[in-house]
């Protein structure tokens, strides 16, 4: 919360007006990178951004979307939605996740805490349960994150239940991670800790890891967090193993599979019994850091009033986050770090300085560019002055199926919200090279890319009849024998309706990932497995992103400063307070644009 005293008021920008209608299009998984048959923006058909890309240097750069820019520890982290939403609407950049849990494990005060204090009730007499993704892929969680809870926390008796990655680092990598995870968990045996791996599968069939969206979730998600449930609570699944080493390797050299789609699996005993299930007077950690994909099985683990699956038997047990994964539902209670205090995002001010705003995108980026863009927080700043509307994501699909997802729908939403002229900010995230990137499919994915740039500018559609109800500048007759048979017709979208409203459009993106669809060598060659195929990317990249500005409202001499070569997303916030007239707050990032008299 602001400080006694403290005014929202902006100051006026000295040279940019006030008033005119700003489209800011988040492009989502969007980066730049050397064009080649694995960048799928390349290869798509994308003539609205190519177009914007020819505005460089002074309507068309790259930012950081990655690392530092940020708030994540090291420039081998790559980013991802959160956090980049999180920076885009703060226009500050924030210690997050990893870099939280850092500073905490560091100084000691993870271990100072109430969250701590309440699972360590639990240690004289039950056992100490850490659930999360076994990587070291930084996105969700990290492996020495995980050693260090396991190692220094007070417990006598540890079961860790891991969930195997193959989509945020390498497949195959499990094996590696599950033989330094168990060799940390041997040390403890020499220092009188009872500590094993319990249970374990992939991320996808036994998890909470697809269709996420802040306080809304696809149903077909929740037969997944059962299968989860089975294996880490009950201690019941398909396959029983006497070592999680033994349980990765025959797993993935029998049924062929890779580390994301391991079945369900549990350690047992010489007499066959599971080592590890979940039983009152236990406490159970969920150590991954990111917020999102930990919401379903936090409600699993803490609501009395469950009814999303039976779940047989509901331990009574202490639960804890390693952070709090949604602070609107105080979700869970109980948490070992706090989550990063964001306050003051350029979304409030806006409203404050009388700037109305409507936010829109489909289920699975909904909360994105609403609960994430303003800073963690559900809900309206002020209802008058704000919309937001989710279109729903289809469910019971993957991505790839439906590559084109709600991005026409967005878009028409949009386009038909700026038309209106009642809100001066018209925000929306276009989720399709993202979603449909994260499966793998490049081919889908391209579809996905051109999906989304059409949505961003327009696209021709055929029209039969010949009867026109639309302007004619917008509007071709093909003419075969001295008929007119068919009508190519241009559909406005969101640059056009811009366009005709005498506005501004900002383009931009979140972080990487359907320009780079395969893993790669030290020297850029893409790696292959054992039988000779690529081996397929399907986590977001450490590229930069585009930002493009336009649009008939942009005032003469605006252009990209040439002073800020390291701006990252946290300055997009300035940058878009300038286009809506205001000079951003003093501790904002720097904007990225100036005006100069030309």
């Amino acid at each position: 919360m602001a400080s006694s005293g403290f005014s929202w008021k902006l100051e006026d920008h000295p040279k940019l007006p006030k008033g005119k209608i700003v489209a800011v299009v988040v492009l989502d998984g969007w980066g730049e990178a050397n064009p080649d048959r694995y960048n799928c923006i390349h290869v798509a058909e994308t003539p609205t951004m190519d177009s914007l890309k020819k505005g460089t240097p002074e309507k068309w750069r790259l930012v950081r979307a990655h690392g530092t820019a940020v708030g994540l520890p090291t420039e081998d982290d790559m980013g991802n939605s959160e956090v980049g939403h999180n920076a885009l609407g703060a226009g500050r950049i924030y210690a997050q996740g990893a870099k939280l849990v850092d500073f905490a494990l560091a100084s000691g005060k993870i271990y100072e805490g109430e969250g701590f204090k309440y699972i360590k009730e639990c240690f004289d007499t039950g056992t100490l349960h850490l659930i999360g993704l076994l990587s070291d892929g930084g996105v969700h969680s990290r492996l020495d994150q995980l050693q260090a809870c396991a190692s220094e926390n007070g417990a006598k008796r540890i079961r860790v239940h891991i969930l195997t990655d193959g989509r945020d680092v390498l497949d195959g990598s499990s094996v590696g991670f599950v033989e330094t995870l168990e060799k940390c968990l041997s040390d403890l045996w020499g220092k009188g800790v009872d500590a094993q791996i319990a249970s374990g599968g992939g991320r996808i069939l036994i998890s909470w890891y697809e269709l996420y969206n802040v306080g809304c979730f696809l149903q077909n998600d929740w037969d997944v967090v059962k299968r989860g449930w089975d294996a880490h609570v009950l201690g019941v699944a398909p396959y029983k193993f006497r070592s999680a080493l033994e349980a990765v390797k025959k797993l993935r050299e029998e049924l062929k599979t890779n580390d994301q789609y391991l079945p369900p699996f549990v350690i047992v005993d010489e007499s066959g019994k599971p080592v590890g299930p979940i039983v009152d007077g236990d406490a159970v950690v969920t150590f991954n850091f990111r917020a999102d994909r930990m919401v379903m099985i936090a409600k699993a683990l803490e609501y009395e009033d469950f009814d999303k699956f039976d779940r047989v038997h509901f331990p009574k047990i202490h639960f804890a986050g390693m952070l709090q994964y949604d602070g609107e539902l105080k979700l869970p209670s109980h948490y070992l770090v706090s989550p990063p205090e964001i306050e003051r995002t350029s979304g409030e001010y806006l409203v404050h300085n009388g700037v109305r705003t409507f936010a829109c995108s489909e289920t699975v980026k909904f909360g994105h560019v609403t609960f994430f863009w303003n800073g963690n927080r559900s809900g309206y700043f002020n209802p008058e002055m704000e919309e937001y509307v989710e279109i729903p994501s289809d469910s019971g699909i993957t991505f790839n199926v439906q590559p084109k997802m709600k991005a026409l729908e967005i878009a028409e939403k949009a386009r038909d919200v700026i038309l209106d002229r009642k809100f001066h900010q018209v925000r929306v995230n276009l989720p399709n090279s993202d979603m449909v990137g994260h499966t793998g499919d490049i081919e889908a994915t391209v579809v996905a890319c051109k999906a989304a740039d059409e949505a961003v500018k327009g696209r021709p559609t055929l029209f039969r009849p010949t009867h026109l109800g639309f302007a004619v500048d917008y509007a071709v007759m093909v003419i075969e024998g001295g008929h007119r048979v068919v009508t190519i017709v241009k559909e406005e979208m969101i640059l056009d309706s811009i366009e005709q409203v005498g506005g501004i459009y900002v383009v931009t993106a979140d972080h990487g990932n359907a320009e780079d669809m395969v893993k790669r060598d030290k020297a850029g060659q893409p790696l292959l497995d054992k039988n000779g195929n690529i081996q397929i990317l399907t986590s977001h990249t450490l590229q930069p992103v585009p930002i493009a500005i336009g649009g008939p409202g942009l005032v003469p001499g605006v252009r990209f400063r040439s002073d800020v070569p390291d701006g990252g997303l946290a300055n997009v916030a300035a940058t878009v307070m300038n286009l809506h007239g205001f000079e951003a707050p003093s501790d904002y990032e720097p904007s990225l644009i100036e005006v100069v008299n030309k």
